[in-house]
């Protein structure tokens, strides 16, 4: 038999469910955005927004594509996915975030 919860508890349900959906948001976005964009694991998608960010960025510099550069670092991230510090860093922002947003009703 299921008790129910005194009410005063249901904010800090709320609060736990925003923290929970935001960290999980601010994990996956960022690599399933960039993957739509073209930077793929294999390589940048041909006649993609990466492809004609990759093309523009090398006529820019003769020929190659700068290390560190916006592309470089994109593709790197749709590659690899996101370092354990920018993890770090999004859940650390956006949990605390989702809880407020979770815990106040708008």
């Amino acid at each position: 038999m299921l008790v129910p919860l005194p009410s005063s508890s249901v904010p800090i349900i709320r609060a736990v469910v925003g923290a929970a959906v935001a960290t999980g948001v601010a994990l996956v976005a960022p690599k399933v955005v960039i993957g739509q964009l073209g930077f793929k694991a294999a390589g940048i998608t041909a006649g993609s927004i990466a492809a004609k960010m990759m093309s523009v960025t090398a006529i820019a510099n003769g020929g190659g594509v700068p290390a560190g550069s916006v592309v470089a670092v994109l593709q790197s991230v749709g590659a690899a996915g996101l370092s354990l510090g920018a993890k770090l860093g999004l859940t650390s922002i956006f949990g605390p975030l989702g809880a407020l947003i979770g815990y106040k009703p708008f």
